[in-house]
């Protein structure tokens, strides 16, 4: 007979608990890969959601699969955020350098596998955040007239790749330099010259 002083025994929410469940995999990848890395084991992952590892493969079948809920998340946020109108390249890559900080393995990971479609996916609606922007940007002046959608993608992917390749404690001063050479790059008023 339990005593009082005994934990009561969790209940088995079932399939209502798969949101939740789902959720708490997203943000345990989150802090799992930033700390460790792609190496790390997929069971920490479900360890630290405190979910099951059946749980973690019904979600997300392979690491392909976590990767794209995570940037799913990222893309949502890049979205809302850059859709007032006084929203600028700059913020953009801001907030991409935020984003990539946190994200190193996860960026990796999806840049090995460009052609799955499930990441191709989220490049398109990324490229539709930049395509807005650029548009945006363009129409007010500030952005030089030689600057494709293309080039704020490459950029944006490089910016990504530099920080996701630094040691940690050098990823702050490699996205501000990345930051000021791509804000030089794209001001209006730096075409070049014939």
């Amino acid at each position: 007979m339990p005593t009082p002083s005994d934990p009561k025994p969790r209940r088995n929410r079932g399939p209502a608990a798969g949101p939740d469940n789902r959720r708490a995999l997203i943000v345990a990848a989150r802090e799992v890969y930033a700390q460790s890395g792609l190496s790390a084991p997929f069971s920490a992952i479900a360890k630290r959601a405190g979910v099951g590892q059946g749980s973690l493969y019904r979600h997300f079948p392979d690491r392909t699969a976590l990767a794209v809920a995570v940037f799913d998340e990222n893309i949502a946020e890049l979205e809302a955020f850059t859709a007032p109108v006084e929203r600028t390249l700059d913020d953009l890559l801001d907030r991409v350098a935020d984003q990539a900080m946190v994200s190193t393995a996860l960026i990796t990971l999806l840049g090995g596998d460009p052609h799955d479609a499930r990441v191709r996916s989220i490049g398109r609606r990324y490229r539709a955040v930049v395509e807005r922007l650029v548009d945006r940007e363009r129409a007010a002046g500030h952005l030089a007239a030689s600057v494709s959608a293309e080039d704020v993608l490459l950029a944006t992917a490089m910016l990504a790749g530099a920080i996701s390749r630094s040691d940690p404690v050098e990823r702050a001063v490699v996205a501000t330099r990345a930051r000021a050479l791509f804000r030089a790059a794209f001001a209006a008023g730096t075409e070049p010259r014939a």
